[in-house]
């Protein structure tokens, strides 16, 4: 099971550095391979997103009585201009807001963060004598070490790394690579320079040893097989790319996940109970933290809250959480 990972007006959105050399991005959009190729997938992933509650839109207004309204933004952590340029009505809001809500404030000082992580090194590398090798056969070790010496990069100098890590990096498309290598900023970043830059109240919903230790926690069974399995789907990376991408700006963020399970390879058993490992710790445990976190935030009103749209939909997404909290939650767009 592939897991990915889904930052003055809309042109402060567009202030970052010129990026010389930039590498277009060549992926296709699955749905529209699929509606051709396989229309009854494409039928059934259409299905399955259309039974996720508030599974489109990526602004939505949070309104309860006596007092101001808030909003809550679902991001995409990438650098593509598309995506770093916020809707309108949601750069309005972001205008409008005096106080800016991000996953976690931690990005804000990277010296603080990798302190952080350097205090629990456990939680990004093997600490205990084991080794990348370690948890892999012959033949997956061989496809690991052939596919990071065709990047350039030894296999020695990255086995301490826990593959969730290492399959983060393989699983970058070309173009995002060049971006963020020539300083390119991803949306959550892009907001939180904008809300300093107008001097907003900044708070975050979690630390980033929080969030390192959620996929910390997961089987390194899981793991592994998420770094084998982005490799062997390589060809397919940048289709995935422009798919979550234009899905995303689409608003249809149910739609991702089903599309992308549609489109690669056949799955057994166990990779479907290691998406469910992946969604109840990394989505939905985190969505209940966020909830309860964003509670005395939004009682003080006019807040925009930006965090990754996968954390929007469902039954346990963060907008029937704050529904279920009492607020009345309206999809702007």
């Amino acid at each position: 099971m592939l897991a990915i990972g889904l930052a003055a007006g809309s042109a402060k959105a567009n202030s970052g550095p010129a990026l010389s050399g930039d590498i277009a991005c060549t992926g296709e959009n699955l749905t529209e391979r699929l509606s051709v190729s396989d229309p009854e997938a494409m039928a059934k992933a259409r299905a399955e997103a259309a039974a996720v509650p508030n599974g489109k839109g990526r602004l939505w207004k949070v309104e309860k009585p006596g007092v101001a309204p808030s909003w809550l933004f679902g991001t995409m952590h990438v650098t593509d201009p598309r995506v770093v340029t916020m809707p309108e009505a949601a750069d309005e809001a972001f205008d409008a807001a005096d106080t800016v809500v991000i996953e976690t404030i931690d990005i804000l000082d990277p010296a603080k963060a990798q302190a952080a992580l350097l205090s629990r090194p456990e939680l990004t590398m093997f600490t205990d004598g084991n080794t990348l090798v370690s948890f892999l056969d012959e033949t997956d070790a061989r496809l690991v070490e052939e596919e990071l010496a065709r990047r350039g990069i030894p296999l020695a100098l990255v086995s301490r790394m826990k593959p969730w890590m290492i399959a983060g990096m393989l699983a970058m498309p070309p173009c995002e690579m060049a971006r963020k290598n020539e300083g390119a900023a991803f949306l959550d970043v892009r907001i939180v320079e904008d809300a300093r830059a107008e001097g907003k109240t900044l708070l975050g919903l979690e630390s980033i040893g929080e969030q390192m230790t959620a996929m910390a926690d997961l089987p390194m069974e899981f793991h592994v097989r998420g770094l084998v399995e982005t490799i062997r789907l390589a060809d397919l990376m940048p289709d995935i790319m422009a798919t979550m991408t234009e899905l995303y700006l689409e608003g249809e963020i149910a739609l991702i996940m089903p599309t992308i399970m549609a489109a690669g390879p056949e799955t057994g058993e166990g990779d479907t109970d290691g998406y469910a490992q992946f969604e109840e710790r990394i989505v939905l445990m985190r969505n209940r933290v966020m909830a309860e976190r964003a509670a005395p935030i939004l009682a003080e009103g006019n807040a925009f809250i930006a965090v990754g749209a996968l954390h929007l939909p469902g039954e346990e997404g963060l907008v029937s959480l704050l529904r279920d909290a009492g607020y009345t939650i309206s999809a702007v767009r």
